[in-house]
């Protein structure tokens, strides 16, 4: 995935796995990820690991972006009350690029408009939200339809960035543009480092902490 450039959203009390498993493994496959904030310059993790993020909502356009990352935990429901950060939702699942999203942040997909007529899945506790949002809810470990790719908690997190990967191989390189290659560039010493076939894995039940199992 060398040249392919992942966006990732961050806000208080984010699930510190559904960022951080997601954003180590796109890298290790060679993408370069950007996490951008609605403001603050850290955010501290829902279980204590603390990102600093390398920039704003406000200062990116999702033109130069191959794909979106959206984590749990409690931020999305304080993500989803910025319009810049709908906006970069909205034009990043419209243009076809894979958008994932895990546990609690359907919340951000359901603000932006994007879940109606459309299969996927979160945690148990929003399951009702986006089922009034018009979406087609299953519990399932992975369920991807079309460029939107959701799974349930963090014991899912395995499968998730297996089809988050997949995309991301399969969809066109974004034209990426100097706003983000600069932004990426004046960071970096301070950063903490087309549609598919609709499917969904089959169930399973990790032997993992419970603790886990919630984002």
């Amino acid at each position: 995935m060398n040249g392919k450039v992942v966006l990732f959203f961050a806000g208080p009390l984010y699930e510190d796995l559904e960022l951080w498993y997601p954003k180590i493994r796109l890298e290790e496959e060679g993408a370069r990820t950007v996490v951008a904030g609605t403001g603050e310059r850290t955010y501290q993790g829902k279980r204590g690991y603390p990102i600093t993020v390398d920039t704003s909502v406000d200062q990116i356009r999702s033109a130069d972006f191959d794909g979106l990352v959206i984590p749990g935990g409690y931020a999305p429901d304080i993500m989803r009350r910025s319009e810049k950060l709908l906006q970069l939702t909205r034009e990043i699942y419209e243009a076809g690029k894979p958008v994932g999203f895990i546990c609690h942040a359907g919340w951000v997909p359901i603000s932006a408009g994007i879940v109606k007529g459309k299969r996927g899945t979160s945690v148990g506790a929003i399951k009702d939200d986006l089922v009034n949002a018009g979406m087609l809810w299953e519990d399932s470990p992975v369920v991807v339809d079309g460029n939107l790719i959701s799974s349930r908690t963090p014991a899912d997190l395995g499968v998730f960035c297996r089809a988050l990967i997949g995309a991301l191989e399969r969809s066109p390189v974004a034209s990426h543009q100097s706003t983000a290659r600069s932004q990426q560039s004046d960071q970096e010493s301070t950063s903490s480092r087309a549609q598919r076939p609709i499917y969904s894995a089959g169930s399973r039940n990790p032997d993992i902490d419970p603790s886990l199992r919630s984002g």
